[in-house]
């Protein structure tokens, strides 16, 4: 039996709001659900990716609709196909090369004829036994996550993330957990491992970034965890808890002006949390100083 979560639960997990899964609903990107099972779990996390690069909606549909029509075979690009924005332009790795989704044309100066050969290739392959282990390693790194919720052992979430990897090495979700779970044990040696390979499962996964940031931070490589807060910001300009991190870290190294930065720009994006408190404290202090200073 296929797991399946609550649309509540499924917005816990993935951190969207009803007002954000509403709209990509009314523009038909994904389908009104009460329910999710890991395909639409999966198609979910790609939009949540794709918003996070700024990419408009309507590109969405049109970029979803072009790869429908040009590669046989495939009939969900959102759980199917491993999709990225390159700016504003949304990408598709098909066979270890880029994709343009929307024009069909292979980037790095490929010719047509590379590109009929690599359609060619997937329209021989067999569809069904690549979607069926996707969605086993789907279904294991849900396990690992519905262990981790539950409390359980880590011992069996990590077997769990470690099957999900085993069947899509891909998988930066699961290497990321594997990571926090190593992370929290204080195995630093093992949680960097699973970081790095996050970010270069999923150069554009923000979270790995910073995950891979708070752990240097806690080592005290502070100029290694501010360049990997850093590049989750640039992949998430909004990523409020990542203007919050580089804020201390800019205020640590007297950089005052730097730090007031982040600071407001954390404030705009969360200003009623218990954390918001404490930045309001640290801006005042830094805008105090600044006054004395002038005096």
């Amino acid at each position: 039996m296929s797991q399946s979560f609550t649309r509540e639960a499924a917005r816990r997990l993935l951190k969207v709001s009803e007002k954000q899964l509403k709209s990509w609903e009314q523009q038909k990107l994904v389908q009104p659900a009460a329910n999710y099972g890991f395909r639409e779990l999966l198609a979910l996390r790609t939009l949540i990716k794709l918003r996070h690069s700024k990419v408009p909606p309507r590109q969405i549909r049109l970029a979803l609709q072009a790869l429908i029509k040009k590669l046989r075979g495939v009939e969900d690009p959102l759980t199917e196909l491993k999709l990225y924005a390159h700016g504003k332009k949304i990408r598709v790795e098909l066979e270890g090369h880029s994709m343009d989704a929307e024009s069909g044309q292979l980037l790095l100066d490929f010719d047509p004829a590379e590109l009929s050969r690599l359609l060619e290739f997937r329209a021989k392959e067999n569809p069904r036994a690549e979607r069926e282990q996707r969605q086993a390693a789907e279904h294991w790194f849900q396990r690992g996550l519905d262990l981790e919720a539950n409390g359980t052992h880590p011992t069996q979430a990590i077997e769990a993330y470690r099957k999900a990897i085993e069947l899509d090495p891909g998988s930066a979700g699961a290497l990321v957990n594997l990571g926090t779970i190593y992370f929290n044990t204080r195995d630093f040696s093992l949680a960097e491992r699973y970081y790095v390979l996050a970010t270069k499962a999923d150069p554009e996964y923000a979270l790995a970034h910073f995950d891979l940031g708070n752990l240097c931070d806690e080592r005290g490589d502070r100029v290694r965890a501010l360049e990997c807060y850093l590049a989750a910001l640039r992949i998430a300009p909004n990523y409020a808890d990542a203007h919050y991190n580089i804020a201390l870290l800019y205020q640590g190294a007297q950089q005052s002006m730097k730090a007031v930065r982040h600071w407001m720009a954390y404030l705009k994006l969360d200003p009623s949390s218990e954390w918001a408190t404490i930045a309001r404290r640290e801006l005042a202090k830094l805008r105090e100083a600044a006054v004395v200073r002038g005096r």
